[in-house]
């Protein structure tokens, strides 16, 4: 990589519900599709400030990160993301920002192929971050 190319690093939140079904927020930006609680590390930020910021930015509420489950590669737009397993406090009431416009719980099968198996090794989390490539 030459010092002037561009490179994305994000940070994402898998967050279920009590059923198991994943928090998914539909975006107003881009092709509008529904997506993780997630954003682009700012300069000099670390991966969990980037995570919790954007996650009181986009959902209103804290959350609490229990793991960094994984990391993968998206090669059509030269990025890496961030995994993380986290908790929403089921008294937090979901206040979305103007980047999104509705929220859902989703079943897995509901999941693109890449969202599900980003969830799927977030969920079967043992201990150690695994990687793909995408």
């Amino acid at each position: 990589m030459a010092f002037d190319d561009l490179y994305r690093l994000s940070a994402h939140a898998v967050i279920a519900n009590s059923d198991g079904l994943i928090l998914q927020l539909k975006a107003t930006y881009g092709a509008c599709g529904w997506g993780l609680p997630r954003g682009a590390l700012e300069p000099g930020e670390t991966i969990h400030e980037c995570l919790l910021r954007e996650c009181r930015e986009e959902l209103g509420c804290e959350v609490a990160i229990r793991a960094l489950t994984g990391v993968y590669h998206h090669r059509a737009v030269n990025s890496h993301a961030f995994i993380f397993r986290c908790d929403l406090d089921n008294s937090a009431a979901i206040c979305l920002s103007e980047e999104h416009s509705e929220f859902r719980f989703f079943a897995l099968d509901e999941l693109s192929a890449v969202q599900r198996q980003r969830v799927v090794d977030c969920l079967g989390y043992r201990g150690a971050a695994v990687s793909a490539r995408f």
